[in-house]
Protein backbone atom coordinates (compact mmCIF):
# COMPACT_ATOMS: atom_id res chain seq x y z
CA UNK A 1 0.00 0.00 0.00
CA UNK A 2 1.12 3.55 -0.69
CA UNK A 3 2.61 5.43 2.24
CA UNK A 4 1.32 9.00 2.24
CA UNK A 5 2.83 12.06 3.84
CA UNK A 6 1.21 15.38 4.58
CA UNK A 7 2.89 18.66 3.78
CA UNK A 8 2.31 21.89 5.70
CA UNK A 9 -0.35 22.90 3.21
CA UNK A 10 -3.79 21.47 2.70
CA UNK A 11 -3.57 17.82 1.83
CA UNK A 12 -5.18 16.60 -1.32
CA UNK A 13 -3.59 14.56 -4.05
CA UNK A 14 -1.69 14.63 -7.23
CA UNK A 15 0.26 12.39 -9.49
CA UNK A 16 2.36 12.01 -12.58
CA UNK A 17 0.80 11.34 -15.95
CA UNK A 18 1.69 11.43 -19.61
CA UNK A 19 -0.09 12.99 -22.13
CA UNK A 20 -4.55 35.08 -6.20
CA UNK A 21 -3.01 37.19 -4.53
CA UNK A 22 -4.20 35.83 -1.22
CA UNK A 23 -1.62 36.30 1.53
CA UNK A 24 -0.48 33.01 3.05
CA UNK A 25 -1.46 32.48 6.65
CA UNK A 26 2.01 33.28 7.88
CA UNK A 27 0.95 33.51 11.50
CA UNK A 28 -0.32 29.92 11.42
CA UNK A 29 3.07 28.35 10.79
CA UNK A 30 3.37 24.60 10.75
CA UNK A 31 6.93 23.44 11.30
CA UNK A 32 8.86 21.61 8.64
CA UNK A 33 9.09 18.66 10.99
CA UNK A 34 5.31 18.44 11.15
CA UNK A 35 5.25 18.21 7.36
CA UNK A 36 6.72 14.73 7.58
CA UNK A 37 3.94 13.22 9.64
CA UNK A 38 2.39 10.22 7.99
CA UNK A 39 -1.31 10.25 7.18
CA UNK A 40 -3.64 7.31 7.59
CA UNK A 41 -4.15 5.47 4.33
CA UNK A 42 -7.82 6.50 4.28
CA UNK A 43 -6.54 9.90 3.11
CA UNK A 44 -6.13 8.38 -0.32
CA UNK A 45 -9.88 7.84 -0.61
CA UNK A 46 -10.39 11.52 -1.41
CA UNK A 47 -8.69 11.06 -4.78
CA UNK A 48 -11.02 8.30 -5.92
CA UNK A 49 -12.72 9.25 -9.17
CA UNK A 50 -10.41 12.21 -9.71
CA UNK A 51 -7.88 13.02 -12.41
CA UNK A 52 -4.29 13.01 -11.23
CA UNK A 53 -1.33 14.85 -12.70
CA UNK A 54 2.01 13.13 -12.21
CA UNK A 55 5.28 14.91 -11.46
CA UNK A 56 7.73 16.21 -8.88
CA UNK A 57 6.02 19.61 -8.58
CA UNK A 58 8.94 21.28 -6.81
CA UNK A 59 8.59 24.72 -8.38
CA UNK A 60 4.85 24.69 -9.17
CA UNK A 61 5.78 26.43 -12.42
CA UNK A 62 3.65 27.13 -15.53
CA UNK A 63 4.30 23.63 -16.88
CA UNK A 64 2.93 22.11 -13.69
CA UNK A 65 -0.02 24.51 -13.83
CA UNK A 66 -0.79 23.30 -17.36
CA UNK A 67 -0.99 19.72 -16.10
CA UNK A 68 -3.50 20.84 -13.46
CA UNK A 69 -5.48 22.79 -16.08
CA UNK A 70 -5.77 19.74 -18.30
CA UNK A 71 -6.72 17.51 -15.36
CA UNK A 72 -9.50 19.94 -14.38
CA UNK A 73 -11.07 19.54 -17.84
CA UNK A 74 -11.84 15.89 -17.12
CA UNK A 75 -12.57 15.86 -13.39
CA UNK A 76 -11.41 16.98 -9.97
CA UNK A 77 -7.69 17.87 -10.39
CA UNK A 78 -5.04 16.39 -8.15
CA UNK A 79 -1.25 16.59 -8.04
CA UNK A 80 0.51 13.38 -7.09
CA UNK A 81 4.20 13.59 -6.27
CA UNK A 82 6.79 11.56 -4.44
CA UNK A 83 8.76 12.48 -1.34
CA UNK A 84 11.95 11.05 0.05
CA UNK A 85 13.66 10.67 -3.35
CA UNK A 86 16.78 12.48 -2.17
CA UNK A 87 17.21 10.20 0.83
CA UNK A 88 16.56 7.02 -1.16
CA UNK A 89 18.75 7.95 -4.12
CA UNK A 90 21.48 9.62 -2.08
CA UNK A 91 20.98 13.11 -3.49
CA UNK A 92 22.28 16.11 -1.58
CA UNK A 93 19.44 17.88 0.27
CA UNK A 94 18.49 21.28 -1.13
CA UNK A 95 16.04 24.02 -0.28
CA UNK A 96 12.62 23.83 -1.96
CA UNK A 97 11.66 26.50 -4.49
CA UNK A 98 8.25 26.92 -2.85
CA UNK A 99 8.07 26.81 0.94
CA UNK A 100 5.88 23.94 2.11
CA UNK A 101 3.64 26.25 4.09
CA UNK A 102 3.13 28.47 0.99
CA UNK A 103 2.10 25.78 -1.48
CA UNK A 104 -1.62 25.99 -0.70
CA UNK A 105 -1.59 29.71 -1.58
CA UNK A 106 0.03 28.98 -4.94
CA UNK A 107 -2.40 26.16 -5.72
CA UNK A 108 -5.33 28.40 -4.78
CA UNK A 109 -4.08 30.97 -7.28
CA UNK A 110 -4.49 28.33 -10.02
CA UNK A 111 -8.25 28.03 -9.46
CA UNK A 112 -9.22 30.63 -12.14
CA UNK A 113 -7.31 28.53 -14.68
CA UNK A 114 -8.86 25.26 -13.48
CA UNK A 115 -12.58 25.96 -13.71
CA UNK A 116 -12.55 27.54 -10.23
CA UNK A 117 -11.28 24.29 -8.75
CA UNK A 118 -8.26 24.34 -6.46
CA UNK A 119 -5.95 21.43 -7.27
CA UNK A 120 -5.35 19.29 -4.21
CA UNK A 121 -2.03 17.69 -3.43
CA UNK A 122 -0.93 14.34 -2.06
CA UNK A 123 2.57 13.02 -1.61
CA UNK A 124 3.64 9.38 -1.63
CA UNK A 125 6.83 7.96 -0.16
CA UNK A 126 9.15 7.23 -3.04
CA UNK A 127 10.48 4.15 -1.23
CA UNK A 128 7.04 2.52 -1.55
CA UNK A 129 6.99 2.74 -5.36
CA UNK A 130 10.67 2.79 -6.32
CA UNK A 131 10.91 -0.83 -7.45
CA UNK A 132 7.51 -1.09 -9.15
CA UNK A 133 7.39 -1.96 -12.81
CA UNK A 134 5.33 0.39 -15.03
CA UNK A 135 2.41 -2.05 -14.91
CA UNK A 136 2.59 -2.44 -11.13
CA UNK A 137 2.61 1.34 -10.72
CA UNK A 138 -0.48 1.87 -12.90
CA UNK A 139 -2.19 -1.05 -11.17
CA UNK A 140 -1.66 0.67 -7.83
CA UNK A 141 -3.12 3.90 -9.18
CA UNK A 142 -6.19 1.96 -10.25
CA UNK A 143 -6.65 -0.37 -7.27
CA UNK A 144 -5.44 1.73 -4.34
CA UNK A 145 -6.26 5.27 -5.42
CA UNK A 146 -9.24 4.52 -7.62
CA UNK A 147 -8.51 7.40 -9.97
CA UNK A 148 -10.47 7.72 -13.20
CA UNK A 149 -7.61 9.15 -15.25
CA UNK A 150 -4.11 10.57 -15.34
CA UNK A 151 -2.43 13.51 -17.04
CA UNK A 152 1.26 13.64 -17.91
CA UNK A 153 3.72 15.44 -20.13
CA UNK A 154 4.97 13.96 -23.38
CA UNK A 155 8.41 13.29 -21.87
CA UNK A 156 7.12 11.61 -18.73
CA UNK A 157 8.77 8.35 -17.69
CA UNK A 158 7.79 6.07 -14.82
CA UNK A 159 8.41 2.70 -13.25
CA UNK A 160 11.65 1.17 -12.04
CA UNK A 161 14.64 2.71 -13.83
CA UNK A 162 12.19 4.89 -15.82
CA UNK A 163 11.27 1.91 -17.97
CA UNK A 164 7.86 3.26 -19.01
CA UNK A 165 7.18 6.22 -21.30
CA UNK A 166 4.05 8.15 -22.29
CA UNK A 167 2.86 5.60 -24.83
CA UNK A 168 3.27 2.82 -22.27
CA UNK A 169 1.27 4.84 -19.77
CA UNK A 170 -1.57 5.21 -22.27
CA UNK A 171 -1.55 1.49 -23.03
CA UNK A 172 -1.59 0.47 -19.37
CA UNK A 173 -4.28 2.98 -18.42
CA UNK A 174 -6.48 1.62 -21.22
CA UNK A 175 -5.91 -1.87 -19.87
CA UNK A 176 -7.29 -0.84 -16.47
CA UNK A 177 -10.09 1.32 -17.86
CA UNK A 178 -8.56 4.67 -16.93
CA UNK A 179 -8.19 7.73 -19.12
CA UNK A 180 -4.67 8.89 -20.01
CA UNK A 181 -4.14 12.40 -21.30
CA UNK A 182 -0.72 13.29 -22.71
CA UNK A 183 0.11 16.97 -23.20
CA UNK A 184 2.90 18.79 -24.98
CA UNK A 185 5.63 20.33 -22.84
CA UNK A 186 5.36 24.03 -22.01
CA UNK A 187 8.47 25.48 -23.61
CA UNK A 188 10.76 28.14 -22.18
CA UNK A 189 10.30 31.11 -24.50
CA UNK A 190 13.70 32.47 -23.50
CA UNK A 191 15.72 29.31 -24.02
CA UNK A 192 17.61 30.74 -27.02
CA UNK A 193 19.25 33.66 -25.25
CA UNK A 194 19.47 32.43 -21.66
CA UNK A 195 22.11 29.75 -21.46
CA UNK A 196 21.32 26.95 -19.06
CA UNK A 197 24.74 25.30 -19.12
CA UNK A 198 22.97 22.13 -18.08
CA UNK A 199 24.05 18.52 -18.57
CA UNK A 200 20.50 17.28 -17.96
CA UNK A 201 19.75 15.03 -20.92
CA UNK A 202 16.03 15.36 -20.22
CA UNK A 203 16.17 19.11 -20.85
CA UNK A 204 14.78 19.81 -24.30
CA UNK A 205 13.99 23.48 -23.75
CA UNK A 206 10.87 22.97 -21.68
CA UNK A 207 10.00 24.92 -18.53
CA UNK A 208 11.40 22.98 -15.59
CA UNK A 209 12.30 23.32 -11.93
CA UNK A 210 15.95 23.16 -13.00
CA UNK A 211 15.44 26.29 -15.10
CA UNK A 212 13.76 28.05 -12.18
CA UNK A 213 16.73 27.24 -9.95
CA UNK A 214 19.09 28.52 -12.63
CA UNK A 215 17.14 31.78 -12.95
CA UNK A 216 17.23 32.26 -9.17
CA UNK A 217 20.96 31.53 -9.13
CA UNK A 218 21.64 34.38 -11.58
CA UNK A 219 19.14 36.69 -9.86
CA UNK A 220 17.02 37.28 -12.97
CA UNK A 221 13.66 37.72 -11.24
CA UNK A 222 11.84 38.64 -14.45
CA UNK A 223 12.89 35.28 -15.88
CA UNK A 224 11.82 33.57 -12.65
CA UNK A 225 8.38 35.21 -12.89
CA UNK A 226 7.98 34.04 -16.49
CA UNK A 227 8.77 30.45 -15.54
CA UNK A 228 6.58 30.43 -12.44
CA UNK A 229 3.68 32.47 -13.81
CA UNK A 230 3.88 34.59 -10.65
CA UNK A 231 6.44 36.46 -8.55
CA UNK A 232 8.76 34.34 -6.42
CA UNK A 233 7.84 34.53 -2.74
CA UNK A 234 10.56 33.89 -0.16
CA UNK A 235 9.35 32.80 3.28
CA UNK A 236 11.37 33.95 6.28
CA UNK A 237 10.78 32.61 9.77
CA UNK A 238 11.34 35.16 12.52
CA UNK A 239 12.19 33.77 15.92
CA UNK A 240 12.93 36.89 17.92
CA UNK A 241 11.50 40.40 18.00
CA UNK A 242 15.09 41.65 18.21
CA UNK A 243 15.41 40.85 14.51
CA UNK A 244 13.16 43.88 13.90
CA UNK A 245 14.69 47.35 14.14
CA UNK A 246 12.73 50.59 14.10
CA UNK A 247 14.36 53.22 11.85
CA UNK A 248 13.65 56.91 11.33
CA UNK A 249 11.54 56.14 8.26
CA UNK A 250 10.23 52.65 8.86
CA UNK A 251 11.49 49.21 9.83
CA UNK A 252 14.51 47.03 9.14
CA UNK A 253 14.67 43.25 9.41
CA UNK A 254 17.90 41.24 9.51
CA UNK A 255 17.93 37.48 9.88
CA UNK A 256 20.33 34.63 9.06
CA UNK A 257 19.71 32.62 5.90
CA UNK A 258 19.10 29.58 8.08
CA UNK A 259 15.70 31.14 8.89
CA UNK A 260 14.60 30.85 5.24
CA UNK A 261 12.11 28.11 4.36
CA UNK A 262 12.77 28.11 0.63
CA UNK A 263 15.35 29.02 -1.99
CA UNK A 264 16.48 32.68 -2.18
CA UNK A 265 17.75 34.37 -5.35
CA UNK A 266 21.39 35.31 -5.94
CA UNK A 267 23.05 37.48 -3.30
CA UNK A 268 22.56 41.17 -4.05
CA UNK A 269 20.25 44.17 -3.67
CA UNK A 270 16.65 43.97 -4.92
CA UNK A 271 14.23 46.87 -5.17
CA UNK A 272 10.48 46.88 -5.81
CA UNK A 273 9.83 43.95 -3.49
CA UNK A 274 6.68 43.41 -1.44
CA UNK A 275 6.50 42.39 2.20
CA UNK A 276 3.66 40.21 3.52
CA UNK A 277 3.24 39.85 7.26
CA UNK A 278 0.22 38.40 9.04
CA UNK A 279 -3.07 39.79 7.79
CA UNK A 280 -1.72 43.23 6.93
CA UNK A 281 -1.73 44.61 3.42
CA UNK A 282 1.59 44.11 1.56
CA UNK A 283 4.04 47.00 1.68
CA UNK A 284 6.93 47.91 -0.60
CA UNK A 285 10.38 46.99 0.65
CA UNK A 286 14.01 46.74 -0.41
CA UNK A 287 15.94 43.50 0.08
CA UNK A 288 19.66 42.87 0.42
CA UNK A 289 20.96 39.30 0.53
CA UNK A 290 24.54 38.60 1.51
CA UNK A 291 26.48 35.42 2.17
CA UNK A 292 24.98 34.79 5.60
CA UNK A 293 21.96 37.07 6.05
CA UNK A 294 18.81 38.50 4.54
CA UNK A 295 18.13 42.18 5.21
CA UNK A 296 15.07 44.17 4.26
CA UNK A 297 13.94 47.74 4.80
CA UNK A 298 10.54 49.36 4.44
CA UNK A 299 9.44 52.97 4.70
CA UNK A 300 6.09 51.91 6.12
CA UNK A 301 5.89 53.11 9.70
CA UNK A 302 3.84 50.21 11.01
CA UNK A 303 3.89 47.11 8.77
CA UNK A 304 4.28 44.69 11.66
CA UNK A 305 1.82 43.36 14.17
CA UNK A 306 4.24 41.32 16.22
CA UNK A 307 2.59 39.09 18.79
CA UNK A 308 5.25 38.37 21.39
CA UNK A 309 3.16 35.50 22.76
CA UNK A 310 3.59 33.60 19.51
CA UNK A 311 6.73 31.52 19.24
CA UNK A 312 7.28 31.82 15.49
CA UNK A 313 6.35 34.41 12.86
CA UNK A 314 6.46 33.99 9.10
CA UNK A 315 7.18 36.78 6.69
CA UNK A 316 6.68 36.66 2.93
CA UNK A 317 9.06 38.57 0.65
CA UNK A 318 7.89 38.78 -2.96
CA UNK A 319 10.38 39.85 -5.62
CA UNK A 320 9.49 42.16 -8.47
CA UNK A 321 10.90 41.70 -11.98
CA UNK A 322 14.49 42.83 -11.63
CA UNK A 323 18.12 41.76 -11.36
CA UNK A 324 20.31 42.36 -8.31
CA UNK A 325 22.27 45.61 -8.39
CA UNK A 326 25.40 43.97 -7.04
CA UNK A 327 27.12 40.67 -7.60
Amino acid sequence: MFRVRASCLRVGLGQVVVGLGEIPILSDYVSQRDSNRELPCEGLASVAGGIVALGKFDALHVGHRELAIQASKFGAPYLLSFVGMAEVLGWEPRAPIVAKCDRSRVLSSWAPYCGNLVPAEVQIDFSSVRHLTPQQFVEKLFKELGVSGVVAGENYRFGYKAAGDASELVRLCEKYGMGAYIISSVMDKNQDHRSMNTSDLKDKGQVSSTRVRHALAIGDMEYVSELLGRHHRLILMLKDQNELTKTSSGWKVSAPKSYLLNLPPKDGFYENCSLFFGNKDPVTCRVFIDTMHVHLETNDTDPFDYDTAQELHLMGIEFGDSRPDRD
